[in-house]
């Protein structure tokens, strides 16, 4: 098979979809990888590099694209990137359709096979491929948060973990999950009064064991929500329902109510986000004030550290990659339900049920599509 790695065109973003490494197992298992020049340039990723890998250069992306039987890239495919998709193709990336309804019809009108990182599965009923990026989202949360409690930008000028004789920020996590427990790790490192809140009694009796007294915990209903927000210093938003927009859990008038200064970090703006006043915003202007609470909202925050998050990202794609390469998709598909968790559009039709709730699309059922 050959497999394409265009540059990722969306703005602030610097991920690839193949480190070197990757390239030189596909190549191993006797396949061709189409790399577009300067792709992993910023983050230190030769073209020399993907040469001696194994890969052919190729000029611009369109060359990558007409010359593929796959794609394997990071963020969802772009206007110009739909228009170079073709029929049976395969598109393996993150696409985060559930709140996309304009990219999803494009994608069902290119009858190309779209497989999504984020909805692909484990035997322990996780997401092997979303885990990796969960987690530098949920370090990373804390650390944007922190620098936006500072006064020049907008914050109420705290310092997370205080000093002797001050109080520390009061921080607060939705969602115990990757993204919250590391979220609550990096908060706890750094001092600060952490409480996360889950509706899974299991999960919150795990973080606690795990954490110790140093955490505290707090079973998620809409008032206990209220009242922990209304008072935070800074909220970290990591909800997630696999494939589906992320619940509203923050309502514009709990937003109201928080403190002069306070801090959201929606981590899961990807998936329309958890607070009402929540909209996506760039690396390049990350942050936007409303009801005098800061907001920052940034749709691809591992992109920010775009060399850790391609190789953590790589080393759980790669196994995926090499399987479609070997097998062949649909065989591929066929062989693991895990996989199979992962198609979301092939060939004109949505086969993810929370994507096809969302987008208002008829849902079919990929085991029927796939034949023996």
């Amino acid at each position: 098979m050959r497999i394409g790695m265009p540059k990722e065109i969306k703005p602030d973003e610097h991920r690839v979809g193949l480190v070197p490494a990757s390239v030189r197992e596909l190549v191993h298992h006797g396949h061709e990888v189409l790399v577009e020049r300067g792709a992993g340039t910023v983050i230190g990723l030769l073209d020399e590099d993907y040469q001696r890998a194994g890969a052919s250069l190729a000029e611009g992306a369109e060359a990558v694209w007409a010359g593929a039987d796959m794609i394997v890239k990071v963020k969802e495919p772009q206007a110009p990137e739909v228009a170079m998709l073709r029929e049976d193709q395969i598109l393996f990336t993150y696409l985060h359709l559930a709140p996309d309804p304009a990219l999803t019809r494009s994608l069902m009108a290119t009858g190309a096979i779209c497989i999504a990182y984020e909805t692909v599965t484990n035997a322990r009923g996780g997401l092997p491929l979303l885990a990796p990026m969960s987690e530098v989202a949920g370090r990373m949360s804390v650390q944007a948060g922190a620098h936006c409690l500072e006064i020049e930008q907008g914050g109420r000028g705290m310092l997370l973990g205080g000093v002797p004789g001050t109080l520390p920020a009061k921080v607060v996590v939705l969602g115990g999950g990757v993204v919250g427990s590391n979220a609550a790790r990096v908060a706890l490192g750094m001092e600060a009064d952490v409480t996360i809140l889950d509706l899974s009694l299991p999960r919150l009796s795990d973080l606690d064991l795990h954490f110790g007294p140093a955490l505290n915990t707090a079973f998620s209903t809409v008032d206990m929500v209220h009242e922990l927000v209304a008072e935070a210093d800074l909220v970290v938003g990591a909800v997630l329902v696999p494939g589906a927009e992320a619940p509203k859990l923050i309502t514009e008038a709990m937003v109201r109510d928080m403190k002069k200064g306070s801090v959201i970090v929606d981590v899961a703006v990807d998936q329309g986000g958890c607070a009402e006043t929540t909209r996506p915003t760039t690396h390049s202007n990350p942050t936007y004030t409303l009801h005098e609470v800061v907001h920052y909202c940034v749709a691809n925050m591992p992109g920010a550290v775009a060399r850790t998050s391609a190789f953590a990202l790589n080393n759980a794609t790669l196994p995926f990659t090499l399987a479609m390469a070997d097998k062949g998709v649909q065989a591929a598909l066929r062989d693991d339900p895990h996989l199979l968790a992962g198609l979301n559009v092939y060939r004109g039709q949505v086969t993810y049920q929370a994507v096809a709730r969302a987008t208002d699309q008829p849902y079919q059922d990929p085991r029927g599509l796939l034949g023996g």
